[in-house]
């Protein structure tokens, strides 16, 4: 068996194969119809890039569970499922037939958390959450110094749980004022690894890593696709929809998503009036069809509780349009003249659904 594959490597099948199939994959994702302007079509073949290189990133160069290395399945310039702006997100590859060690400090982040998934697509559909760990339960050191050990059977002290089936590792920071706040550090290893240096990459690895690879970049993209679609019937509003779709796609649990879809003329506005709940963090983001969040190193596309300008009665307005209209919390549309968007409120007992309305721009 290693023979044939060492050949179909030595013959360029491989190779040929995983490109055949990113072809296959542009095909379905850009003969979607939501995607009917120059700027979506652009986008949506930045988007297949994007995914390519996280894909690569996740099961080619950190797919080995017993020398883990963390990467960022979203970050400024690749993104997955409204991503979020005010994120660090860190990803590693673990299994459940190991014992890993985190070690760090915690840094002044104000939300720090960590998960393990099952990646369950192939199966029922889901990216399931097999442990959950929040700094809130968790002890520091007084220089903010920790250490978590995570496994299947509870340990002592800070204490991540394992699944059979786990396979991904993520750790979420979230910040307020990114500028002035201080990332944590985190480190990963597993302590019971069996050997001392990981395998050179072989045939195998390479024909295995591009095939999960592929299908990584076409579910992502169908997955993503079929929540625009989802949302349009409904144009221009924050609906309360279940939130178990969001979760089973590895969505924070501590989080309740509210996801719209926008569309807007260029003279048009779209006003959004929301009461804010007790809770831990809130924000709100403008994204395209793809479900990425626009550009947020040059445009202001998201606004959260440190920069937002309240109310008088201490509700907050929020205007997405092209341009600044002097009212309420403007976020940009950065060229688009659709795309989703999402509010996020983390660790909150109410959730309320904000009034929305389209207005002409002054």
């Amino acid at each position: 068996m290693s023979g044939g594959v060492e050949q179909r490597v030595a013959s360029g099948e491989v190779w040929r194969d995983f490109c055949r199939k990113l072809e296959a994959i542009g095909e379905v994702v850009l003969g979607a119809p939501i995607a009917h302007t120059p700027i979506d079509r652009a986008e949506g073949y930045r988007y297949l890039t994007r995914l390519t290189r996280i894909a690569l990133d996740m099961h080619l160069e950190n797919a080995d569970s017993d020398f883990p290395g963390f990467y960022a399945a979203s970050h400024p310039t690749a993104k997955i499922g409204a991503d979020n702006p005010d994120n660090i997100y860190m990803n590693a590859a673990i299994s459940g037939a190991r014992t890993y060690r985190l070690t760090g400090n915690r840094g002044s982040v104000p939300i720090l958390s960590f998960g393990t998934k099952a990646n369950r697509y192939a199966v029922d559909g889901t990216m399931a959450s097999t442990g959950e760990l929040d700094s809130a339960d968790m002890a520091f050191g007084p220089d903010g110094g920790f250490e978590i050990v995570v496994s299947r059977e509870r340990a002592s002290g800070n204490w991540l749980p394992l699944a059979d089936d786990s396979s991904m590792l993520i750790v979420r920071q979230t910040f307020l004022d990114h500028d002035n706040e201080i990332p944590a550090t985190v480190r990963i290893e597993a302590i019971d690894r069996p050997r001392a240096t990981p395998e050179p990459l072989t045939a195998a690895m390479l024909e295995q890593g591009l095939h999960r690879a592929a299908a990584f970049v076409e579910g992502t993209a169908r997955t993503f696709l079929r929540w625009t679609d989802m949302l349009l019937a409904d144009a221009n509003r924050l609906a309360t929809i279940d939130q178990t779709m969001f979760q089973k796609a590895g969505g924070d649990p501590t989080i309740f998503y509210l996801h719209g879809y926008w569309k807007l003329a260029p003279d048009e506005m779209l006003v959004i009036e929301t009461p804010i709940p007790n809770c831990t963090f809130w924000n709100f983001q403008v994204d395209n069809v793809w479900f990425e969040s626009l550009d947020y190193r040059h445009h202001k596309i998201h606004v959260n509780a440190h920069g937002a300008k309240p109310n008088p009665d201490g509700t907050v307005t929020i205007v997405i349009a092209a341009r600044d209209s002097g009212f309420g919390n403007w976020l940009d549309t950065a060229g688009h003249a659709h795309g989703t968007m999402l509010l996020r409120w983390t660790g909150a007992k109410d959730h309320p659904v904000p009034a929305t309305r389209v207005e002409k721009l002054p």
